[in-house]
């Protein structure tokens, strides 16, 4: 990076940092919720865990130097299970994780690393079991007659969006966004999604660098790569007219 990307890319790796400290202090009662929400999912098949961070700061940003090569920044749903765990706090570190590091592994082509090329952030920092699982987190906090939890993840998607683009201005490479289905209209990510068509307007170039995907777990955005690749079509082609077309779906 130069000096100047550099001092760009530490600008809104703090503004991520303040943006969870903010959550974290204006969502005082959030960890309870969450781990009551965690607490009666139990049924021999969802076992119960311990929540430790509520909201979380992506760590492995604090890993990146000057000296680092990013190529890619990738972006995610929300902190889930393994991401919240105290020993973690990182972003894509279950099995998604395990499964977008086997793709770039299997596909030296591209050139990319997982864990020395690529930079992850979310949609929202606020912890959940599942992505789906928002929704009830926000539920159970309605049922007290409050709505703070409804308000803090809308908020949080538009200031995510914003440190998008901050980044990507920082880093000028790709970015994928993975897990369209919920950025669709009456989705959880709605706002994120509005907010990257506003934020980006005008920005051809830097729009152009942006493709859509399906999610990296349970293999869906592996399996759609299969699918639709075409014959003689190397990934990199396949990657990037899957991905564009995504974009136009779903911010056009």
């Amino acid at each position: 990076m130069t000096k100047e990307n550099w001092n760009h890319f530490t600008r809104a790796r703090e503004s991520f940092r303040n943006l969870v400290k903010n959550i974290s202090r204006s969502l005082p009662t959030l960890r309870d919720i969450q781990q009551q929400f965690v607490n009666s999912r139990s049924d021999g098949k969802n076992s119960v865990y311990t929540v430790e961070t509520p909201v979380v700061y992506n760590t492995a940003l604090d890993d990146v130097s000057i000296d680092d090569e990013i190529k890619l920044i990738l972006v995610a749903d929300n902190p889930g299970r393994r991401e919240q765990a105290a020993e973690n706090r990182r972003y894509l570190v279950g099995p998604s994780g395990k499964i977008a590091n086997k793709f770039f592994c299997d596909n030296p082509a591209l050139g990319i690393s997982y864990h020395k090329n690529v930079i992850i952030l979310n949609k929202t920092p606020i912890h959940s079991p599942r992505t789906a699982e928002l929704r009830q987190l926000c539920i159970l906090e309605e049922e007290t007659g409050k709505n703070s939890i409804t308000i803090a993840l809308e908020e949080s998607q538009k200031t995510m969006a914003s440190l998008l683009l901050e980044f990507h201005e920082a880093l000028v490479c790709p970015v994928w966004i993975t897990g369209y289905s919920e950025m669709r209209k009456g989705g959880i990510f709605k706002s994120y999604t509005e907010s990257v068509k506003e934020l980006y307007a005008g920005k051809k170039e830097m729009y152009k660098q942006i493709y859509i995907y399906r999610h990296f777990s349970m293999n869906q955005f592996t399996i759609d790569l299969k699918q639709q690749t075409l014959p003689e079509e190397t990934v990199i082609k396949s990657l990037k007219r899957i991905g564009s077309a995504y974009r136009q779906r779903i911010l056009d």
